[in-house]
Formats: structure tokens, sequence, C-alpha cells
């Protein structure tokens, strides 16, 4: 990653925090729009076992209106420089723009988190190529027409964004992929069968990410509203973590953080009974 980190995968899983600094996010908008409620919603969650912080100044919710990208990086790249002083944790910046890419790795962010999975500006992958930042590419259905296969989709739009990728030279030990639950999966079932299926995307050879905190298709399955949803998210999790996840962005890292840690001693025990 980004100013000589990195981050070794596989053995256990890992809790990425999600901080919105953002006034009209789904689940949390406008609860850490301040600087120093941001600050200490990341301390509270390194404190959970959060290793990764991922910052975010604009709602990707369904119908959220777009921001310029000064408004962005005014949200964003004070918390960034403050975490990054604080050190100690890594920094992710979920974030589409090269632009913002660029500042937010300056100000200390160690991994670049694209939902347009570099489709949208590929420039953003000259970014992580030229600073080294680790870099996660997610799959969305968004403003394109998709496959009616969910794994066929997943498939064909992760291979377009490596190749972009790696047109700019960065290396696969820099890529996490993320298959973008909610993004465009418009329904319970698809999302579920995305689930279901999620052990077919280990064919691209990367490291998965997990980013089912909180959302609809949780509500729809158990009932709750979104602030209900950290238990229905665990139990996401763990499935998921089953069927191959490594890396886990909640909202509720302490739920996540004791769910997945089952999920490792269960896993870790089915490898010695195998040795034995």
């Amino acid at each position: 990653m980004a100013h000589g980190r990195h981050l070794d995968l596989g053995g256990k899983a890992v809790v990425v925090g999600i901080l919105n600094v953002t006034p009209d996010s789904f689940s949390d908008g406008g609860l850490f729009d301040a600087p120093e409620k941001a600050l200490a919603q990341a301390r509270r969650m390194m404190g959970e076992g959060a290793l990764v912080v991922d910052v975010g100044g604009e709602s990707t919710r369904p119908g959220a209106a777009a921001i310029s990208a000064s408004d962005e990086q005014a949200r964003i790249l004070p918390v960034i420089e403050a975490l990054a002083s604080a050190g100690g944790v890594l920094i992710s910046v979920d974030t589409y723009r090269a632009d913002t890419a660029r500042l937010a790795v300056a100000a200390g962010a160690h991994i670049v988190n694209d939902v347009w999975g570099l489709q949208r500006e590929p420039d953003i992958a000259r970014v992580a190529a030229d600073t080294g930042a680790g870099l996660v590419i997610m799959h969305t259905g968004r403003d394109r027409e998709k496959l009616p296969d969910v794994i066929a989709d997943q498939l064909a739009f992760l291979r377009k964004s490596l190749e972009i990728a790696r047109r700019y030279g960065i290396a696969d030990d820099h890529i996490v992929l993320d298959p973008g639950f909610g993004f465009a999966k418009e329904t319970a079932e698809e999302n579920l069968d995305l689930m279901a299926r999620f052990s077919e995307l280990s064919a691209l050879g990367l490291p998965l990410m997990a980013g089912t905190s909180r959302k609809r298709f949780i509500g729809t399955v158990t009932g709750r509203d979104a602030a209900g949803r950290g238990v229905g998210t665990a139990a996401t999790s763990v499935i998921l973590r089953l069927k191959g996840a490594d890396l886990f962005r909640v909202h509720d890292v302490a739920f996540n953080v004791d769910a997945l840690a089952l999920a490792d001693a269960m896993l870790a025990r089915q490898t010695d009974r195998a040795r034995n």
C-alpha cells in the first residue's frame, strides 16, 4: 500500500470500519460530518478491532445528490490528515475521482476504494500506480445493461476493470475486489444469489471484500430498519467468510469482529483436522 504499509490477508478476516463524513448517507448521514465527531468514531472503531478505516465524503446511496470534487475534498481531507497524524490505523479513501484520490493519498491514505471499478474515471488507476496505494475495485450495475446471470455480470465487469488496472501497471498484490452488494442489485433475491454463489468469484484469483453492511436486502429478510441491521450484517459476514471473503466493510465493527472470530476459529479447526 502507499506510504510503505502492507496488509496480510488470508489467515484472519480483516474488518474495515465505515466512516461516512456526509450529511446524507443512508444509515449514518450527519452523525460524523464534523471532523471531531469523525475522529472520535474512527478511534472507537479502531478500539473495537477495525484494522482499516474507510473515509467517504459523498453518499453512494441510490438517488443521492452528487457533490463537487471540492466539497468532497473539504469533507475528507482534514479527517484523513488527522488520522494519519495519529498513526496506527490503515486509511482507505472511498472515492471515484482521480484528483480526490491523489490528494487523499498525499494526506496519508494508504488505499483507494473506487465504487465505479475504475470505469468512471480510469485515471484513478494512474493514481494508484504512481503512489503504490492499495486498490479496491468494486463492481456496480449502475448506468449500464447488466447480464442476466449474477456471476457472469460480475466476471465481465471486473475483468474489464482489471484490464484498466493492468494497463497502468498495477500489480495483483495491490488489488482487492468487491462485488458491490446493493449497487444496482435491486432485489433481495439478487443479493442473496450473489451471496450463495460468492465462492465463484475466486476464479479471478484475487482477495475479496464484502460490503453488505446495513444494506436493504438485510432489512427485507429481517424486517429491521437500517440502524437495526448490525446483527444481520454480522450473519452475512460469517456466511461470506466461509465462502472466501477476506475483508469486511462494516458500520458495526464490534458485532462483526466477534462473529468473524468464530468463523476464523472454525476454519482453523477444519484445517487442523484435515492435516491430522
